[in-house]
């Protein structure tokens, strides 16, 4: 048997799989697409998003690593770079298949009518994404409040943003709801917050000595910072203590502010032991009122 021979047994034998990958699908303009051509559409798409997400990779953990710029900043610069080499690297696939623009654009505008009306939500999330990436209100490693929603920012996607909140709970908000709501960002100048730490004593305490004792444990906690200093507000005369509330700073506990606030609490509390500070508990005053009752036919009162 001769090699042309053996060619044309192996063309008649794979002549079915040629004619189904040839077989035309759909045509859009002059461009006629096959099973293989859409099938080489899915592979070249997917090696662009593998290699856009390699380089970005690169980008972020590799090169701007190098010139420690802050990682939430790192993070929205690699996104806005591999969004760039997404649509490039589209445009130059779409190209390259030969594809009329033209025709294309009739389809797209055609698709955008559709999502006008029936994806305004997405839209709407995905031009919030934008606007997050560029205006930068937030960025990975912050610490955000939304509505009832408190953690820290894990990933700032397209159309979502992924939060963590103490629990170890992922919540996905909407891209939308950081640019149409009340956004609270605890870290969005620098990682450092102050912490309240209400706290009372007796009216027979001198309130300079109370000072002087909450502020020493304060210093000598080494989450606290001591720039800016530790102070200690005398704020009400209460019903039956008199008030204060220690303000400290920290740059360790933003994520758990209540943790500081129990070490405080309890170097507090075992000072005033050693001192006698007292800890008062709420106090009421009760007034008993005698009544004489008259009773009738000679009963006797009471």
């Amino acid at each position: 048997m001769t090699f042309n021979e053996i060619l044309e047994k192996l063309k008649d034998f794979f002549q079915p799989l040629i004619d189904v990958l040839s077989y035309t699908i759909f045509s859009l303009g002059k461009t006629d697409f096959t099973v293989i051509t859409i099938l080489s559409l899915i592979f070249s798409f997917v090696a662009l998003v593998y290699i856009a997400n390699l380089i970005r990779s690169l980008l972020v953990n590799k090169l701007m690593a190098r010139y420690n710029i802050e990682y939430g900043i790192r993070q929205t610069y690699g996104y806005i770079f591999r969004l760039f080499i997404l649509l490039l690297g589209t445009l130059i696939i779409l190209n390259s298949f030969g594809i009329n623009f033209t025709t294309l654009g009739i389809v797209v505008g055609a698709l955008g009518v559709g999502i006008g009306f029936g994806l305004q939500t997405i839209v709407d999330n995905i031009v919030s994404g934008m606007i997050i990436l560029f205006d930068q209100p937030i960025k990975v490693g912050d610490r955000v409040q939304v509505g009832d929603i408190i953690g820290d920012i894990i990933k700032i996607g397209g159309r979502a943003t992924t939060i963590r909140t103490n629990d170890n709970i992922i919540v996905i908000v909407p891209n939308s709801e950081f640019i149409s709501k009340m956004v609270i960002n605890w870290s969005h100048n620098d990682r450092r917050i102050r912490i309240k730490v209400p706290l009372g004593v007796s009216y027979k305490e001198d309130p300079d000595r109370v000072k002087q004792i909450v502020l020493e444990e304060a210093n000598k906690n080494e989450n606290v910072l001591s720039n800016p200093e530790p102070f200690l507000l005398f704020t009400d005369y209460g019903s039956s203590s008199i008030d204060f509330t220690l303000l400290v700073w920290s740059t360790k506990y933003v994520d758990r502010p209540a943790f500081l606030q129990s070490e405080l609490y309890y170097a507090i509390f075992r000072r005033f032991k050693e001192e006698n500070i007292e800890i008062p508990f709420p106090q009421r005053d009760i007034n008993f009122r005698n009544e004489l009752t008259i009773k009738k036919d000679g009963e006797q009162a009471n």
